[in-house]
């Protein structure tokens, strides 16, 4: 990884001073303070994985809180952190929950008032993700946040070992394989944080955790053709009737949900530059689709053009946005 910042080589009496003003230049809105007297050790380091940034922080024990006044300067209200433990303990609370993480746990903190404390020694990986990428599949934050995602939940063991192997190989990646393995990998963290929700809601919220899990199943499924109804009720072990229940009480369909998804994926691959080379129909079947005449007819019906002019528009530089879903599922 790049190195950003180390206090090697800096006077021990002006270590944490410098740390602190680093993080206040790179827009990082914590305030912090020490816990102990000994020498003050940190590093800052990044690395981009497709569209991932992905940054490395190693300090010493201290006690780190978000504030609101610092939010709002900062202006990230849109995104949502997801902290890899790499070595060390921590402790954090946001949203009325506390937790602890320690090495191959990792945790999701939203932009809003937070405290946390670390340990000498802590290093943690942190990567920031779009907050709708979450909440479009798992629902608001505030059911996840400071919820620690540990090595007992089989997902999440998956997901660090993931990301700890994915900064090791990143340099051998080209472009492409380097933005599909990011997908993947966000793809891993919704599925890990809807295990993690299942074991930890009451018996009345179930029925969400459900439909979380479900729709977490599907992002990390979409490119599986033979992805139906009956098939999803299976994996996330309820009844197909039971399953169909839960999507009706939020008033979707489950068949119209996964169309919906496949549509918005590959409909945001077709704007991609990165994935300009690749043709429509690799595009298709790659979400999904089990022929380009289906796909093709499909995304009209959704979105009032072809596909081969929704990437026009996109690669000329046209406001996309203007092709609107003419119907919802």
């Amino acid at each position: 990884m790049e190195a950003l910042f180390s206090t090697e080589g800096v006077n021990p009496q002006h270590s944490f001073r410098r740390w602190r003003e680093t993080l206040v230049g790179r827009g990082v809105p914590l305030e912090q303070a020490r816990l102990d007297d000994g020498p003050f050790a940190a590093k800052l380091e990044a690395a981009s994985v497709g569209p991932l940034l992905l940054t490395r922080v190693s300090h010493g024990a201290v006690r780190s809180e978000a504030t609101r006044a610092l939010i709002q300067r900062n202006g990230k209200d849109s995104t949502a952190v997801v902290i890899f433990k790499l070595a060390g303990v921590s402790t954090r609370s946001q949203d009325d929950r506390s937790s602890v993480q320690r090495r191959g746990d990792f945790v999701v903190v939203d932009h809003r008032p937070a405290a946390h404390e670390s340990t000498t020694g802590s290093q943690s990986l942190f990567l920031e993700l779009p907050r709708e990428r979450l909440e479009s599949v798992l629902g608001s934050t505030k059911l996840y946040t400071s919820l620690t995602m540990g090595g007992d939940v089989a997902s999440a063991a998956l997901t660090v070992k993931f990301f700890h192997d994915l900064v090791r190989v990143r340099d051998r990646l080209d472009p492409d394989s380097a933005a599909r393995m990011a997908s993947v990998g966000v793809d891993l963290i919704v599925a890990s944080i809807a295990e993690r929700l299942a074991q930890e809601v009451s018996r009345p919220l179930h029925g969400t955790v459900v439909v979380q899990r479900a729709k977490a199943f599907v992002e990390a499924h979409l490119g599986d053709p033979t992805l139906d109804p009956p098939h999803l009720a299976g994996a996330v072990g309820v009844s197909l009737r039971r399953l169909q229940e839960l999507f009706h009480e939020r008033g979707q369909h489950i068949s119209d949900w996964i169309w919906q998804r496949r549509l918005e994926v590959t409909a945001k691959r077709l704007a991609d530059p990165g994935c300009a080379h690749q043709p429509i129909g690799t595009l298709a079947f790659g979400c999904g689709f089990a022929s380009q005449a289906h796909f093709s007819r499909r995304f009209k019906e959704r979105y009032g053009s072809t596909p081969r002019e929704y990437r026009h528009a996109a690669v000329t530089g046209a406001d996309i946005r203007a092709f609107r879903p003419l119907r919802r599922f």
